[in-house]
């Protein structure tokens, strides 16, 4: 996809399934179909009449989009096409609600729809962050009625590391004691690069050698080139989201949101944006709508955190981010 594309030249260009279908076959298989089973490519016949490939090898039947995120979907493709357009241009997302009457789809389907999608911007081994980093963390958490300004039991903890004129990396993590940040700096991180945190004592001796603060308790929002400005503008992003956008998130899913803004936000200059997010939904695994609404005991904290690890273990199998 070019630079210039826009909502007019994407539907000029992707009007009719056959060219949905074709350009997804050029995708995932730019030297010729590959069978999925077999890994086979030199005997592949097309079956026209079916949209779909037979493997002389095993006999295996299949599509373009055998096994992959798009796999045993009935919406037409050039609405697929269309809902991952919006998802990657919408500066602060786009909600299952407004795709539903976009698409003219039901709720239902707009909100697996909108999950497949964001499951597919889940990008995985990622480099750490260098250079000048901000790190940061905020709670997300409506207002409780009956309790003080500072109550935080309904809140979770979100941690934030952006490296300026770079990446951010957005990770969900139980609290802000220091072990969790310790673990987060860690895994997003490299151990030389400045790190400028606020004043909270759990940043203390664990941010590396060159770890600078700012005091905001006292007023100080910059010191000279330490600073938190740019991760608290990411914060206002993602709040903006919310609140404007998706009105309400569970904590189940909020790791998929925060997977989305961190990948539109490391790709913000990317001109093939949306071809990129499209080979990301070829190349994830196929994601049942069962396992979305599965249902966890909300006072089960254990099953929460195994939900998170399984979350991360994911997204460091995820293929490299294509270029």
């Amino acid at each position: 996809m070019s630079e210039s594309t826009n909502l007019i030249s994407l539907i000029e260009r992707f009007g009719s399934e056959d060219r949905c279908r074709a350009y997804l076959e050029e995708l995932r298989w730019p030297d010729g179909p590959e069978c999925p089973r077999c890994g086979e490519f030199t005997t592949i016949s097309r079956i026209a009449s079916r949209n779909q490939f037979e493997c002389d090898a095993c006999r295996y039947q299949f599509s373009v989009t055998a096994g992959t995120l798009i796999h045993d979907s009935h919406l037409p493709l050039w609405k697929w096409f269309l809902a991952t357009y919006l998802m990657c241009e919408s500066k602060k997302g786009i909600s299952a609600k407004q795709l539903q009457r976009m698409l003219s789809v039901s709720y239902k389907t707009a909100w697996y729809l909108s999950h497949r999608i964001r499951d597919a911007m889940g990008d995985g081994q990622q480099p750490l962050l260098t250079g000048t980093v901000e790190v940061d963390e905020t709670y997300l958490g409506g207002k409780r009625k009956g309790y003080g300004k500072g109550y935080r039991g309904n809140k979770v903890v979100i941690a934030g590391a952006i490296e300026r004129g770079g990446e951010i990396r957005l990770r969900l993590i139980p609290n802000t004691r220091r072990h969790n940040l310790e673990g987060f700096i860690e895994s997003s991180v490299d151990d030389g690069a400045s790190v400028y945190t606020d004043e909270l004592a759990s940043y203390q001796g664990i941010a590396g050698s060159d770890h600078q603060t700012v005091d905001h308790h006292s007023e100080e929002w910059v010191r000279g080139n330490v600073h938190t400005n740019t991760v608290e503008s990411a914060w206002s992003l993602l709040k903006r989201s919310v609140v404007g956008t998706y009105h309400h998130m569970s904590v189940k899913h909020l790791p998929a949101y925060l997977d989305e803004m961190e990948w539109r936000f490391n790709n913000r200059e990317n001109p093939y944006l949306f071809r990129d997010t499209l080979l990301m939904l070829l190349h994830g695994d196929a994601l049942p709508y069962a396992l979305l609404i599965e249902r966890d005991d909300p006072g089960d904290r254990q099953r929460e955190n195994d939900a998170l690890l399984r979350r991360e273990a994911k997204r460091q199998a995820r293929r490299p981010r294509v270029g």
